[in-house]
């Protein structure tokens, strides 16, 4: 069972809904991206790291303006500075690396410490003004002086002008050199010392665009062979490409698909088969992909139907008209596994998040809300009533709120600590201590 550890809270704008969250390689570092263009970079308390039991607690490490709106004068296009996607470098010295991405321009970030500065400078005074050197009589030796310590996060390399679309995902490669970038069309490699060339790997775009039938949802490097990448599509299908076999990635590998039940087609079955995040598993021998409806596991061994299927909120089937009028039916859900794989998390309407466990079948519907979760209570299983007679606990589907989503959750590497964004609103949970 969760409980609930803090939430951090920015004021009610637009520009403040939070719209991707993603934790380090040692999950000692939480990083949040916004609409507005910010970065918010929480650390793992020390205190709570090294407690007995160990603590999931985090505060505010660094915050930046990674993006800013743009204009392209040649589309008389605005192009909007919310944060897409944020994926961290695996840490090779003291500072730590992260790339984030708006709909056009991939930034790669280096976010370091300093807690010495120098004093005693030759050439200029210490507020930074040059001297007249007609001034200087004497050589001074600089000094290193202890400073309070001072988090600075500077932009390394800027990969711009390589997309026609706007980008949904990027990927880091298990080689730590190159990673990629996909928009609704292609996929990009890049290298990450080199920002004026990409090479393009997938390209789906048709010769005529009326004979457009699918866009590219979502794409991921695989976890340990650095040739192998998934990308998931806007018709339910995911490809898995080998870079070894060709440049060009058109020809897939492998083609994971479900065959649709007919008993269950209806005017909306293209709309919800869509998959809108496919996450390879640590291990590298699974993956699971979201639809509108449900999570499933794949094995990538087996190509023909899922392992397993865990419907998310299957009672909204019925409420698929007036989710469709509302747009709601476009949500772009994200999913995210635990650091064993031996579970799965996903968001859905009202503040409420599913974590599925593969090893009993069981599931947990949670709510993330302020108002009901004050620091380390138990959350308490929350379950919709479809119809007739409905319990105390339970809450009609009636009377779910469709603007309170989660579509951003994120799972420490080795911890049962997760995160939750909920709108403006960051919620860290982790297992009954």
């Amino acid at each position: 069972m969760l409980s609930y550890q803090l939430a951090f809270t920015k004021p009610k704008k637009t520009a403040d809904i939070i719209s991707c969250v993603e934790f380090n390689h040692d999950g000692d570092l939480l990083a949040t991206g916004d609409k507005g263009g910010r970065v918010v970079i929480f650390q793992r308390d020390p205190i709570s790291k090294n407690s007995i039991p160990r603590r999931g607690e985090y505060n505010v490490y660094s915050t930046f303006q990674s993006h800013e709106p743009e204009f392209d004068y040649l589309k008389s296009l605005e192009i909007e500075e919310k944060i897409n996607k944020i994926r961290w470098l695996k840490r090779k010295n003291p500072a730590h690396f992260l790339l984030s991405t708006n709909d056009k321009t991939i930034k790669l970030w280096k976010v370091s410490e300093r807690d010495k500065r120098v004093e005693g400078y030759n050439t200029k005074e210490e507020n930074g003004t040059i001297r007249d050197p007609a001034c200087i009589t004497s050589l001074r030796v600089p000094t290193i002086k202890p400073m309070e310590l001072m988090v600075e996060a500077s932009p390394r390399r800027i990969f711009a002008n390589a997309h026609t679309y706007h980008i949904n995902s990027i990927s880091v490669n298990s080689d730590q050199e190159t990673y990629l970038s996909a928009d609704d069309l292609r996929i990009n490699l890049w290298h990450l010392e080199i920002t004026d060339q990409s090479f393009n790997i997938v390209d789906i775009k048709p010769t005529n665009m009326e004979e457009l039938t699918e866009v590219i949802t979502a794409a991921e490097f695989h976890p340990a062979e650095c040739n192998v990448l998934v990308y998931s599509s806007s018709k339910g299908t995911i490809r898995l490409c080998d870079m070894r076999s060709a440049a060009l990635c058109d020809q897939h590998s492998k083609l994971f698909e479900e065959p649709e039940d007919p008993t269950n087609r209806s005017f909306f079955s293209e709309i919800i088969s869509s998959i809108s995040d496919v996450k390879l598993s640590n291990s590298g021998r699974y993956m699971i992909s979201r639809d509108y409806l449900s999570v499933k596991v794949w094995d990538l061994q087996m190509e023909t139907k899922p392992i397993e299927c865990y419907p998310v909120h299957e009672y909204l089937r019925s409420k698929l008209c007036s989710l469709y009028e509302n747009d709601c039916i476009f949500d772009k859900f994200e999913c995210c596994w635990s650091g064993n794989d031996s579970a799965i998390m996903t968001g859905s309407y009202n503040n409420f998040f599913r974590v599925f466990d593969r090893t009993t079948k069981r599931d947990l519907t949670l709510e993330a809300a302020r108002d009901i979760a004050k620091p380390k209570t138990l959350l308490k299983p929350r379950k919709v009533c479809t119809g007739g007679k409905r319990k105390k606990d339970e809450i009609s589907v009636d009377c779910l709120d469709f603007n309170k989503k989660i579509l951003h959750t994120a799972w420490h590497p080795s911890e049962n600590v997760v995160a939750v964004a909920a709108t403006n609103n960051l919620f860290l949970f982790q297992d009954k201590l």
